[in-house]
């Protein structure tokens, strides 16, 4: 049994506290209003279902943890409905499956709620209640959940019995020796106090005989009354003797310092030889040192000797305190259990000890040889070719020749290949060496193939090649009609621009990760322009005189705001002169509203240029110290801490930090 690997059963409180905060690690805890509807309601949507499967996986870890009592021994389900009530144990375990099931509802639901919430506390409010309605749920499980813990911690606290192997069963009244003798021939630490009912439960000791392990069980103390009035300490003996099948000793204190008379002990041997139906049982009369079976009055003898009139029951003599015996009792009771199970065996059809079994003899029975009748003796078949064949001797030059001998004279492994065609049995010898050995109608595959094929295909080529050349497919309509041929050409001449076309787009997109071509070097001039045009078949003579013209306007209406400044004449059309780099700075600078001055703030700030010059010197010292001590200006970008100190840094002890 692995009752020993149950896992501990949380609390109710313990129990909210790891599905929530498991909740709280495993999933994203930030959502704000600005986001989609659908990602609100995706994110509690998420919460709730994880909350529900988290519950639905420790409830299912708990209840088949703990075992099935349909599926346990008759010995380990009836010691397992003394310790603790079996009903008890089945309502439990189905309250807390029952909440599983009640969990997995509350989630469909409050899912079903959110699929149609329409804003973010709506969503919230929803996951909230359906927390709320699980962690209420799990609080009514407080009293299951902690029986279930108890029920753990003792089921932990069992022997391991294996109720199938090799077992000695020791029974008696309180304090006559059952557990000094356990101790005598175990390893096992049983406790042995002066008084009754020191063994209050089943104890197991191992010992080995004849390279066999034994299991010895110690079980408590039984009194001659009633079953129905026996506690559960002697109700665990009556388990044990009435399911385990192993050999019983039943021990007697015959100087009666146990508290109970001789008389009293073959009473209780009486009231309980039920139990011993189809096993082996000993009678042990211990403490012989204290006194003899020969110094017991007549009446005394004649009472325990009654005991073993049936012939099934074997009294021996032992000392626990002096040792004397007890090896002997040891002995004699493994070896008659020995014997007894490899007999069980034999019975049962099985092999052991080297002895045939039952079965065994049944198959054996129905297995017959024929033999041939009338006392014929038929004797091995060998062919008259294989009978007169001479040895082979490698040494004599008229032997026959073999595979290896036709290898070697041909130049040995590597050389020459064995023909291993030749002894191909077919129909017709010459399908041997067939290219394709398949068969099809008396043929092979290969005979349909016709051998010249390849010459008459290069000879169709060449005569369909001439006739083209000569003209043969062409038609009248092809010779008067040549606009035709053009407009393929021209077809073709653009199917090769959309390619190029194509092929420069894929290079730009594969420029995508790259550093970004500044916008003056991506400009192209008015001549690569008409070019490209020309290419594709368009006119650009118009598109020449427009753009033309566009820059005698541009021109013409730099000269005329010259010269309301005074700087030039009103009538001249200067449009080469070229602007200055004061001009080339307030055109880039000019607002869209024409109507509006461009203005510089630098120079309008401070007019004078020494003025200026001087500001300019005293703001550079005043930076070069923040820049020194790297300290943030008003230009720099301010990211605020990801981690606040106050929340995450500090001493904290256990259950201080409440975030829910």
């Amino acid at each position: 049994m692995t009752w020993k690997d149950i896992a501990p059963v949380p609390t109710a409180q313990e129990f909210i506290d790891i599905i929530l905060s498991r909740t709280q690690r495993r999933l994203p805890t930030q959502i704000r209003a600005g986001f989609k509807i659908s990602r609100i309601r995706a994110f509690y949507t998420r919460k709730v279902k994880f909350t529900q499967e988290t519950c639905s996986e420790k409830f299912g870890a708990i209840v088949s943890s703990f075992p099935m009592l349909t599926d346990q021994h008759p010995f380990h389900r009836d010691l397992m409905n003394i310790l603790y009530d079996a009903d008890h144990f089945k309502v439990a375990l189905g309250q807390v499956s029952t909440a599983k099931h009640l969990i997995e509802t509350i989630s469909r639901d409050y899912v079903r709620l959110l699929k149609y919430s329409q804003s973010l506390f709506q969503c919230k409010q929803l996951k909230r209640a359906a927390l709320g309605r699980m962690a209420t749920l799990i609080k009514r499980l407080k009293d299951p959940l902690s029986y279930l813990d108890q029920v753990r911690q003792h089921l932990a606290r069992l022997p391991d019995i294996n109720p199938t192997t090799r077992t000695l069963l020791v029974s008696g009244f309180p304090n006559v020796g059952k557990s000094s003798f356990v101790r005598s021939v175990t390893r096992a630490d049983t406790p042995v106090e002066p008084y009754a009912f020191t063994t209050k439960s089943l104890f197991v000791g191992h010992l080995d005989y004849k390279y066999l392990r034994y299991q010895v069980i110690d079980t408590p103390g039984i009194l001659d009354h009633p079953l129905e009035e026996m506690n559960t300490i002697e109700m665990q003996s009556v388990t044990a003797l009435a399911h385990l099948r192993a050999a019983v000793l039943f021990f007697i204190d015959i100087s009666e310092q146990c508290g109970y008379s001789l008389k009293a002990q073959c009473n209780l041997f009486k009231s309980i030889k039920p139990l011993f139906a189809n096993k082996m049982v000993f009678v042990v009369l211990n403490k012989m040192d204290i006194k003899p079976f020969e110094d017991l009055e007549p009446e005394l003898q004649a009472e325990v000797l009654d005991l073993t009139k049936s012939g099934e029951v074997e009294l021996l003599r032992a000392s626990c305190a002096t040792q004397e015996g007890v090896q002997e009792v040891k002995n004699v009771v493994c070896e008659r259990l020995l014997a007894e199970r490899v007999s069980q065996k034999l019975k049962a059809g099985t092999t052991s000890s080297g002895a045939l079994g039952t079965r065994l003899t049944e198959v054996m029975a129905r297995i017959h040889v024929a033999q041939p009748m009338n006392g014929i003796t038929r004797e091995t078949f060998i062919p008259d070719a294989i009978k007169n064949r001479k040895k082979y001797d490698k040494t004599d030059p008229e032997r026959r020749l073999l595979a290896r001998d036709e290898e070697e004279a041909n130049g040995g492994a590597g050389v020459f290949n064995v023909d291993l065609k030749r002894d191909y049995l077919l129909a017709d010898p010459s399908w041997k060496y067939d290219k394709i050995p398949e068969i099809l109608d008396g043929k092979n595959v290969y005979d349909y193939v016709d051998p010249d094929i390849e010459a008459k295909l290069l000879a169709l080529e060449e005569e369909e090649e001439r006739l083209e050349n000569e003209g043969f497919y062409k038609s009248d309509d092809d010779f008067e009609d040549e606009s035709e041929e053009e407009i393929l050409e021209k077809a073709e001449y653009i199917r090769e621009k959309h390619r190029l076309i194509r092929n420069e787009a894929k290079m730009r997109k594969s420029l995508k990760n790259r550093a970004i071509i500044p916008r003056k070097s991506g400009k192209k001039p008015l001549s690569q322009l008409e070019d490209h045009l020309d290419q594709l078949g368009h006119d650009t003579k118009e598109l020449d005189l427009r753009g033309r013209d566009r820059v005698v306007h541009q021109t013409r209406g730099r000269s005329v705001g010259r010269s309301r400044t005074g700087t030039a004449d009103p009538d001249a059309m200067d449009v080469d002169a070229a602007p200055t780099a004061k001009e080339r700075l307030r055109s880039k600078s000019r607002p869209r509203d024409r109507s509006v001055m461009a203005t510089n703030r630098r120079d309008d700030g401070v007019p004078e240029e020494a003025a200026r010059t001087t500001a300019e010197r005293v703001a550079k010292l005043g930076q070069r110290k923040m820049n020194r001590m790297a300290r943030a200006g008003e230009s720099d970008r301010h990211i605020g801490d990801t981690m606040p100190k106050h929340l995450f840094a500090g001493k904290r002890t256990i259950g201080k930090t409440q975030r829910r």
